[in-house]
């Protein structure tokens, strides 16, 4: 993930943590490169190649409805990365979609933040469905890339109440259930 400067925007109360950080750990995420590649073969990014706060496997339609990003939308935006495995974010919903050439996309999903409200492109709610911690456990195969999601359930209640002490009671209702 890139922090940039005009990143630190007002953003909704979810999401105002810089407080509790020290102007070095701001630093250190400023300066972090908005993707990366390892191992030659296995592509990194926050949200899309190109952006750290659009949506890739999914998109929001004017109505606030979200749904599965078409497979050319998909395609178009993998388009130049010529590694097998391509792994992104920010949406939080654990997903995977196999590209027609073979490469595969993944979303890991997220450990703590299983629904949030957000205002771009319009205001919608991204939502797991469950409060459980999501990840996921790639292989290499012999016909290419295996994906194991894991759902672990943990105290999601302390974290939850911990929300609602610090006023935020959506973050809380997500937390707790993995709805908003």
């Amino acid at each position: 993930m890139r922090l940039k400067r005009a990143a630190l925007r007002p953003l909704p109360q979810a999401f105002r943590v810089l407080s509790q950080l020290e102007r070095r750990h701001i630093d250190w995420l400023a300066g972090l490169p908005a993707t990366a590649v390892y191992k030659d073969d296995v592509f990194l990014c926050h949200g899309t190649p190109r952006s750290d706060t659009a949506y890739w496997l999914e998109r929001v339609r004017p109505d606030a409805t979200v749904e599965a990003t078409p497979i050319e939308a998909v395609e178009r935006e993998a388009d130049g990365i010529d590694c097998s495995l391509i792994l992104c974010g920010h949406t939080h919903i654990p997903r995977l979609v196999r590209l027609r050439d073979g490469r595969l996309v993944v979303n890991a999903g997220s450990v703590g933040c299983p629904g949030y409200r957000w205002d771009m492109p319009v205001d919608h709610v991204m939502q797991a469905g469950t409060p459980d911690a999501c990840y996921a456990i790639l292989e290499r195969a012999p016909a290419g890339w295996s994906v194991t999601f894991r759902f672990v359930p943990y105290d999601c209640a302390s974290m939850a109440a911990l929300a609602e002490r610090n006023g935020w009671p959506d973050w809380a209702r997500a937390l707790a259930t993995g709805w908003l």
